[in-house]
Order: structure tokens, then C-alpha cells, then sequence
């Protein structure tokens, strides 16, 4: 049965979509099965892995989860789509802009996604969610069904308000929904150790969670290739494999397979 992660953080531009693109298809690289889902109405894992038009797809997480909630049958792999590198994706699109209202009036609303996820989970080794960048309902969904929370956080601004938000979700859905979801670290992105201003939030943070939270010793560098690979359709691995950003992300990838 397959570990599911929520990737997560309230604050966008932190570098969740690129994680879970690289860090999906890193476990897909060493052998592991791997099934990515989107949860943001923005598409952005999903255009990440060259759907650059989320929205025309006939069938998406947001179609299949209406279906749950209507008390529909889906077949098991109902819009899952291959990617070139071994992995596979639910998509997401604008169809999850309306799920949060809908959810509102929705029987166990909280575990709408965990009902999808059981489907699915034992065909898969890894379920990476992408995260919209919110603490609403379909982020609530994630964090249900999750066995574990990576937090990227960019080391580029002091986060500490955002971060408090979060941990204070994560321990209300620990405490009332999800008794087993555990914080798998703080993973540090867009880090650039020539600035202090990097070393500073950095230090801070570490201060401040230091025996409360636990880190991922990877840290992800800034890099310009990283940035550029969405446009690409591929996983850094493929669009700069021998750079800096490349061998963090493998680094990471083998800190979470052994975790797992």
C-alpha cells in the first residue's frame, strides 16, 4: 500500500510544484511506483509535465471528485495520464474552483479525496498531492488523507506568520481528522548560500522549530534550469541532468525513499 505525502504550504511561489514533479519522477527513477496528483484549479503540476492546457482535458481530479461525491462509480484509473518519465498524474484544472463550495454541503467533506485515494492507493508505491496554495477545504482533503507533510519553504523572506498558520492546520487535522499524518521536514528551496539573507531565514527558522519539527537535510538550490523546466514539460533530471538543482533533488528523493 502506497505512502501518501501532501506537499504543502499556504504561501505560493515556494517551489511545490517543482518538488513534487521532480521528487515524483525521482522515485519513479529508482524503481519506484508513483502516482502525482494536482490539486490546484491552476493546473500547475499538470502543465508542469507538458499539459499546457489543463482545462480542455475531458476527465480530471476534479471531475472524479464530483463523481465521489455524487455517489458515482469511476473506474480505477479514470484520467490518469503516463508521462514519459514513469509517472503517473491525476491532473488538475479549473474544475477544482467550484469543489470548495461544493464541499461546503458535502456528507464527511474532509475525506473526499481520502475516498479517491483508497481507491487507488495499492496500486501505487508513492501518491505525491500538489497543493493549492491555501488552507481551504481541498488543502483540509490532502492533509487527511496524507500519511505525511513535506513544507517547502523559500529562504528568500521570513515565513515565520505563514508557518505558524500551517502547523496550527496540520495539528487541528492531526488532532480531529487524521491522527497518523506526521510532518515529514521542512524542505528549504530556492537557497542560494552566497546571501546572508538566505543563511539568516534559514537560522531563524531552524531556532525557532529546532525539537518541535523535523528538517530535510536536502536543501534545494536556486537555479535558473530549475526554473525553466515547467516550460519543458520535463523533470530537471532530463533538462539538466549533471546541475546543482538535479543533485539536490536526487538527494532528496533518496532521503524520502528510505524514510518511506
Amino acid at each position: 500500500m502506497g505512502k501518501v505525502i501532501a506537499i504543502a504550504n499556504q504561501k505560493g511561489g515556494v517551489g511545490k510544484t517543482t518538488t513534487a514533479c521532480n521528487l515524483g519522477i525521482g522515485l519513479a527513477r529508482i524503481g519506484s511506483r508513483v502516482l502525482l496528483i494536482d490539486l490546484d484549479s491552476q493546473g500547475s503540476l499538470t502543465a508542469c509535465l507538458g499539459i499546457h492546457e489543463p482545462d480542455e482535458l475531458e476527465i480530471s481530479l476534479g471531475s472524479v471528485l464530483e463523481s465521489i461525491i455524487n455517489d458515482e462509480e469511476i473506474d480505477l484509473m479514470e484520467g490518469i495520464i503516463r508521462h514519459e518519465e514513469g509517472v503517473d498524474l491525476m491532473p488538475g484544472n479549473i474544475e477544482l474552483s467550484g469543489l470548495d463550495v461544493i464541499l461546503v454541503n458535502t456528507m464527511n467533506r474532509e475525506r473526499v479525496l481520502k475516498q479517491y485515494v483508497n481507491l487507488v492507493k495499492d496500486q501505487y508505491d508513492f501518491i505525491l498531492i500538489d497543493c493549492l496554495p491555501s488552507l481551504g477545504m481541498l488543502t483540509i482533503n490532502a492533509l487527511a488523507c496524507a500519511d505525511s507533510v513535506i513544507i517547502p519553504v523559500q529562504t528568500e523572506y521570513l515565513p515565520t506568520k505563514g508557518l505558524q498558520q500551517l502547523m496550527r492546520t496540520i495539528a487541528r487535522v492531526k488532532r480531529q481528522i487524521n491522527p497518523e499524518l506526521q510532518i515529514e521536514g521542512i524542505l528549504f528551496t530556492m537557497v542560494d548560500e552566497r546571501t546572508n539573507l538566505a543563511k539568516d531565514v534559514m537560522h531563524v527558522i531552524c531556532n525557532a522549530y529546532q525539537g518541535k519539527l523535523k528538517f530535510v537535510q536536502s536543501r534545494i538550490p536556486r537555479s535558473i534550469r530549475s526554473a525553466e523546466t515547467p516550460a519543458n514539460g520535463i523533470s530537471i533530471y532530463k533538462y539538466d541532468q549533471y546541475g546543482k538543482a538535479a543533485a539536490a533533488y536526487a538527494a532528496l528523493t533518496l532521503e524520502v525513499y528510505q524514510n518511506g
